[in-house]
Formats: structure tokens, sequence, C-alpha cells
């Protein structure tokens, strides 16, 4: 049984399906800093892990944030994530003119946002 299958509710009829957005990061006074991973659409395949310059990703056996995903799941490692803002900083060029970030692009499964 997939994942999305485990999330969906039979009730009286009426299909539920929930969407598993994790958010690590923080807001401070100069901003939100937050990368979001969709744990739906994450397989864990760890390239973001190989392409991140900061070391911030890790695969984990299994999803804490989520009890009902049994599967590897990518995360950010808790030590990183109230850091975000200088860990990720070499990737985030100031200006409007901003290139895919490494661990956006690389995600086949369109499963990494950031916030800013």
């Amino acid at each position: 049984m997939s994942k999305r299958q485990k999330r969906e509710i039979e009730s009286k009829g009426v299909r539920i399906n929930f969407k598993m957005l994790v958010n690590y990061g923080y807001s401070d006074g100069s901003g939100d800093y937050f990368i979001t991973i969709d744990t739906d659409k994450c397989n864990a395949c760890g390239a973001c892990v190989g392409v991140c310059p900061a070391q911030i990703f890790e695969v984990v056996d299994e999803d804490p944030y989520d009890p009902m995903n049994e599967q590897p799941q990518t995360t950010v490692i808790p030590e990183k994530k109230n850091k975000l803002k200088y860990e990720c900083e070499r990737c985030k060029p100031s200006g409007n003119d901003r290139p895919a970030l490494p661990c956006v692009s690389v995600c086949v499964s369109e499963a990494i946002s950031h916030s800013w």
C-alpha cells in the first residue's frame, strides 16, 4: 500500500486526501526562512543531500512528523533548521536574477521549495 493510499480515509462514502507539507525553519524580524518538503511527492532519493553545499538535508528511515508514513524521508538536519538564512546564503544570491537553487532543481519530484 502506498503512502498516499494510507492517507485516504473512507468515511460514509467520502474520500478525504491529506497532504503533508513539512516546514523547516523560522521567522525573525528580517523575514521568513523556511524550506518546505512535500512528503507526498518526496521519494527520498537523496539527490538534494548530495548537491547541497551546506549539507542541510538527510534521508531518515521513517518520517518523524508523519506516523502514517513508514517510508524513508528526506528531512532538514535538526541542528540546521534554525540557521537556514545563513546556511543557504551561498545558494541564494541577492537581486532579481537568481538561478534555480541546487536542491530545488535537482529534485525530480518537485518536493522542495523555499520561502525566501
